[in-house]
């Protein structure tokens, strides 16, 4: 016996219908799919995590924050904008990163209520 399969076929084709049929296309499961991926990395997702708390930082902050090298931190920082959950602008020489709505979002869920609270 297999604990993950029915041992027959039991289709409640009316109920099983109507959930197919409120189910995203593909596409818009891909597009929410790389965002998932985008905080697949721990390093990535203490990136996040530090903008959460921090609201806004630069490069330089991240790396010391992070515990990761300036070029390390700017790739992932450049990674979290490329999947849209991070923004960026200039001040001056700095380049200041935050946070967009759906990354501070998509963070928060990942991340649980415990440790939100903590950050």
């Amino acid at each position: 016996m297999n604990d993950d399969r029915c041992d027959l076929l039991c289709l409640d084709l009316p109920h099983a219908e109507r959930i197919r049929t409120t189910l995203p296309d593909l596409e818009a499961l891909a597009s929410r799919a790389a965002l998932g991926r985008a905080l697949a990395d721990p390093t990535r997702l203490a990136v996040a995590a530090a903008l959460l708390a921090g609201d806004e930082l630069c490069v330089c902050d991240m790396a010391w924050v992070v515990g990761t090298a300036q070029n390390l931190a700017s790739h992932h920082l450049r990674a979290l904008r490329s999947a849209g959950l991070v923004t960026s602008r200039r001040d001056g020489k700095l380049v200041m990163y935050r946070l967009t709505p759906v990354g501070g979002e998509l963070v928060r869920a990942v991340l649980g209520p415990a440790v939100v609270e903590e950050v």
